[in-house]
């Protein structure tokens, strides 16, 4: 890759590698240069721009950066669409991540250019949630390092999968002594019903009885004759030794008992059997409470049906002091850290929550007397195209802004999983569908997709693609499509400017919220015509059936 000072001659294609700014000139880092945009530095009096241009052997920042993350991608994870090099993996099920932590470690040692950061192996992730983030650090990458990369993903399977939760029919045992209060069996009871059901699981059987081996060997063959597994069992007395009262019984039920100990506190002392194929465990006093401890880490593999060895439980030391200790930083403010979940502050950690705006509800003016958005395009009333598009896509939900011949608008999309919101006062211009539309986001909606009904070649990728680049923690909060350095539709803006869209007035939808917030703006080259082709006209419908024929 060719880095450094490049004469305007040679710098279309180029990739800004810092932001230009002079005159009405604002280019942004990371923008590939077209011949407009190399003609208008040229007259701002610009001789050279500092950037990159790309070799033979060389594969471009985001190409990489999607080829190494699909490798890598396994069963029950999503890949995002790729954005400044940077390309990242969701979980699309809440479940348990399982990742080769060795490969990630020799991913990151083929070359400096590329690098994979993902959670923990085995941590607990619900839907959406971020797994893994690919970044390819420069503009571009050799390609032999990219193929090595992709060779360590693909060895032997993928590099990262997600293990969904499953729902199990759990037994309990809980052993009593003399003087055992059964309160303290009811709370015990109670915290692990919660705990089971945030993984979708249940307690299918309880038994309390003595706390000596013959009643706990009694206890857990019958929750096995119930179909219970796994078999969980709370001593009153903690297990000081494998061949302590919780493991004599496990293994006079005709189990095993495979380790006991582990390197997690608190947690030391759970114990790790099975009965035929039925996983039993001998539960540390700590899995009383709710908080986490290292019960946590074996009950998540369990409940996603991953097996846990003993060399499993004995490899965990590495993180495992979970314990509080005074000389630990303490955990923010609750109210602090509520504030930041509601201020964007924390950075995309999920899959943002995009709903698409279309709107719908136009009176087709220039169209004569037919509704435009109801005219057939390849068969189909023009606004089934949007609609489809806009779920096909990876935003959701899809809402649709209905005022002039609502009824009709409604009959034409038929059974589609859609949110219908009238707006009776279309007829004073778009703002007021844009305020009717905002009013019924979602309440944890991150942004919104404003998407035209009468754009009908818009495509599922387009819109994907702009999700991929918003990040408003970076600077990127309203993002716009772009095509040979002009702007168009649909566009993304952040939930920050929600009470702003809701002011504005006429029929110029948000266009000076783009203008008043220049810095925030991200544009995507998406090199498609597709963003400018709204269908306003009956020339337009027609020269449209024509392309399409």
């Amino acid at each position: 890759m060719e880095f450094g000072n490049i004469p305007l001659d040679r710098a279309q294609g180029a990739v800004l590698a810092h932001s230009v700014r002079q005159g009405k000139i604002a280019f942004k880092k990371g923008r590939v240069l077209s011949a407009e945009d190399v003609a208008a530095l040229r007259a701002a009096g610009i001789a050279a721009v500092i950037g990159s241009r790309l070799e033979a052997d060389d594969v471009a920042e985001d190409d990489a950066a999607r080829q190494v993350a699909e490798a890598a991608r396994g069963p029950g994870a999503r890949r995002a669409e790729p954005f400044t090099g940077r390309c990242n993996l969701y979980a699309d099920a809440n479940g348990v991540v399982i990742i080769d932590r060795d490969r990630v470690d020799r991913l990151n040692l083929v070359d400096e250019a590329i690098t994979i950061a993902t959670l923990p192996p085995f941590d607990l992730v619900e839907k959406g949630q971020m797994v893994a983030t690919v970044k390819i650090i420069p503009f571009a990458t050799p390609r032999t390092a990219l193929e090595r990369a992709k060779a360590i993903a693909q060895e032997g399977g993928p590099l990262l999968r997600i293990a969904p939760l499953k729902a199990h029919p759990v037994g309990l045992v809980m052993t009593t002594l003399p003087g055992t209060k059964p309160n303290v069996l009811d709370k015990t009871v109670a915290v692990l019903r919660n705990r089971l059901s945030t993984l979708g699981s249940e307690v299918a059987g309880e038994i309390r009885c003595g706390h000596d081996a013959a009643s706990v060997a009694t206890a857990i063959t019958d929750l096995l004759a119930r179909g219970c597994a796994p078999i969980l069992v709370y001593g009153a007395s903690a297990i000081v030794d494998r061949r302590d009262v919780i493991p004599a019984g496990i293994v006079a039920a005709g189990g095993v008992v495979d380790h006991f100990g582990m390197p997690v506190d608190p947690g030391n002392l759970l114990l790790m059997g099975h009965a035929g194929s039925v996983p039993v465990v001998g539960l540390p006093g700590c899995a009383r409470s709710p908080k986490l401890n290292g019960f946590d880490w074996v009950l998540w593999r369990l409940m996603a049906d991953v097996p846990v060895t003993r060399t499993d439980i004995m490899t965990l030391g590495a993180g495992g002091l979970l314990k509080e200790i005074p000389s630990r930083p303490q955990l923010r403010d609750p109210e602090a850290a509520a504030a930041d979940s509601e201020s964007e502050s924390e950075g995309p950690q999920r899959m943002p929550r995009i709903p698409v705006l279309v709107l719908a509800a136009g009176q087709s003016r220039r169209m004569g007397a037919r509704n435009k958005l109801l005219e057939p395009v390849n068969g189909v009333p023009m606004i089934v195209h949007a609609i489809e598009t806009a779920l096909a896509s990876e935003a959701g939900p899809v809402i649709v802004v209905t005022g002039h011949q609502a009824d009709a608008i409604r009959t034409a999309l038929g059974d589609r999983s859609v949110i219908f919101t009238h707006n009776p006062d279309y007829a004073a211009g778009m703002s007021t569908s844009l305020r009717a539309g905002l009013r019924v986001l979602p309440p944890d909606a991150d942004g919104v997709l404003v998407q035209l009904g009468d754009m009908p070649t818009i495509r599922p990728e387009h819109l994907n693609r702009l999700i991929a680049a918003f990040n408003p923690v970076e600077g990127r909060a309203i993002i716009l499509p772009t095509a040979n350095g002009k702007r168009g539709n649909p566009a993304l803006f952040a939930r920050r400017f929600f009470r702003e869209m809701a002011q504005v007035t006429g029929d110029m939808g948000a266009r000076q919220i783009v203008t008043e917030h220049a810095d925030q703006v991200c544009e995507v080259a998406l090199d498609d015509a597709a963003i400018f082709l709204d269908v306003d006209t009956p020339e337009a419908l027609a020269a449209l059936a024509a392309r399409k024929a």
